[in-house]
């Protein structure tokens, strides 16, 4: 890792001393099973997942371990066609289900390591229907066997995550449709007689693996949540597993020249003068990391945007987080970044390994590969020039091992900037907002369908009888007009608008 080029000041690191030296003891406090999420009442072990010997307990010792047995032979087993579908066929499809970190996690992997995957492998990551109608046709028409061939891995802890139930409820009706009973075609990964697992229960799903409260979504993709499908997919999850753990080692050292996550810790703090001023651009030159920005959105923006401290004081922490890939971006953003608001540092992934085996020349002494490894090493000197800052991290090729010390990486880090700030970066309390607010728009959405009849009536009169805001109900109104559930008469103006029944 070079952070050469982030201007920081050789005694920076003197002048957060205390907050640094909180900072490693509250590192080893996560890693002894200490409740660091006061919010929530939990400890924080996903640094336990990639070496069972740290787990508090000789319970939670085994609730690592022994999944990871279990779902290595399951997967074998599926591999090898020894676990089929009920008509005694070979999955050759794979539906994962989930919302969040349930599915950005294994997609960043399936889409880093999968490339030989044995199973053809599709996401369900929202609830939004015609996307949902998209993968389904994909998988019915252009994979052979279609659903009947699919194995469905449905994610969510509680089970009551609206978009994963959603998302199941949707495959499997579009099973049911096929003449296929979903259960056998179906895994759950979820929490202990939770919604789901009493559901996986109830409709025979074909197994159920555990997961851990301990565990955050964004910080779950090496317990069953990740290891699973990447097991089904043949990556190897020792080395994934091993990756991480040897940069957990490295970066538990109390010196900061030679803690790589402390070192990235205080060049966060550093460029946005420790409130998150500088956005931060990821930009990997590899295709396959293609996602690893998107990886890092969720696992930097949902633990350090809060509003407070752990001190209760109003903070409003964060760093933004965005980012495509290289050379992509040098035909899109990168002028802004070169010649626009300085108002982000960039941070450049590079992989030193261009390809297995020779390559052609695109032009006398020179291929692709040495294509990229310019416009790298010309961006960054370019943002340079210009006074813009970046971190350069290097990995020799993309393996299981260097994705694990890569995703290591960036989470001690994050838990390190965390502790140097002083906020809890293990809630997520702006998340329950939003889906607390979901809930008050459907209920209101039930109460405007009742009030819907034959007659032409305005958002105003419809709110009024309901005592609601005539701006939500207006907006209700429209979405059961787009969607045939009520009919509309269009005005001149929106408040003009009628509505009636179908």
């Amino acid at each position: 890792m070079d952070t050469s080029r982030m201007s920081i000041p050789s005694n920076y690191s003197d002048s957060l001393s205390a907050e640094i030296s909180r900072a490693f003891a509250g590192l080893k406090s996560i890693e002894a099973g200490e409740i660091m999420n006061p919010d929530e009442g939990r400890m924080v072990g996903h640094y336990w997942l990639r070496n069972p010997e740290l787990a508090p307990s000789d319970e939670i010792k085994k609730q690592i371990t022994e999944p990871i047995v279990n779902l290595k032979a399951f997967a074998k087993k599926v591999r090898r066609g020894e676990i089929t579908t009920p008509k005694g066929a070979r999955f050759e499809n794979l539906l994962v289900i989930g919302i969040g970190g349930s599915a950005l996690g294994p997609q960043f992997i399936y889409e880093a390591l999968g490339a030989n995957s044995p199973l053809k492998t599709f996401f369900f990551d929202n609830t939004d229907p015609a996307g949902m109608d998209v993968i389904l046709h994909e998988i019915i028409t252009k994979t052979h066997g279609g659903l009947g061939k699919t194995l469905s891995l449905v994610i969510s802890k509680s089970g009551g995550t609206a978009e994963t139930r959603n998302g199941m409820l949707e495959a499997q009706s579009a099973y049911e449709s096929s003449g296929i009973d979903f259960g056998p075609h179906a895994v759950a990964i979820t929490g202990e007689d939770s919604k789901l697992f009493n559901y996986a229960t109830d409709h025979k799903f074909l197994a159920t693996f555990p997961m851990e409260d301990w565990v955050g979504g964004r910080t779950s993709v090496m317990s069953t949540v990740g290891l699973i499908p990447a097991a089904l997919q043949g990556i190897d999850i020792d080395a994934l597993l091993q990756g991480a753990a040897t940069m957990d080692e490295r970066t538990r050292s109390n010196d900061c020249s030679d803690n790589a996550a402390m070192q990235l810790a205080l060049a966060w703090h550093h460029a946005g003068n420790g409130k998150g001023e500088k956005d931060m651009v990821v930009l990997p030159y590899k295709d396959s990391l293609v996602l690893f920005s998107k990886y890092l959105q969720q696992l930097v923006m949902e633990s350090l945007g809060k509003e407070h401290d752990l001190d209760g004081n109003i903070v409003n922490q964060g760093i933004a987080v965005y980012g495509n890939k290289g050379s992509t971006d040098q035909h899109a953003y990168v002028q802004q970044l070169r010649d626009g608001v300085a108002n982000f540092f960039a941070t450049f992934i590079e992989v030193r390994k261009g390809r297995e085996g020779s390559s052609i020349e695109v032009d006398p002494d020179t291929t692709a590969g040495d294509y990229l490894q310019g416009f790298l090493r010309g961006t960054r000197s370019a943002l340079y020039q210009s006074g813009r800052k970046s971190i350069t991290i290097s990995i020799e090729e993309v393996t299981p091992q260097s994705i694990g010390s890569l995703i290591a990486l960036f989470e001690r880090a994050v838990s390190l900037y965390a502790l140097l700030v002083n906020i809890n970066a293990y809630h997520q309390p702006g998340v329950e907002a939003g889906k607390k607010a979901a809930g008050m728009f459907l209920e209101l959405l039930g109460q405007v369908k009742q009030q819907l009849n034959k007659e032409n009536r305005n958002a105003e009169s419809v709110a009024s009888a309901i005592n609601a805001d005539t701006e939500d109900v207006y907006h209700c109104l429209t979405h059961l007009s787009s969607n045939n559930q009520a009919q509309v008469k269009q005005g001149n103006t929106p408040a003009e608008d009628t509505f009636s029944a179908i």
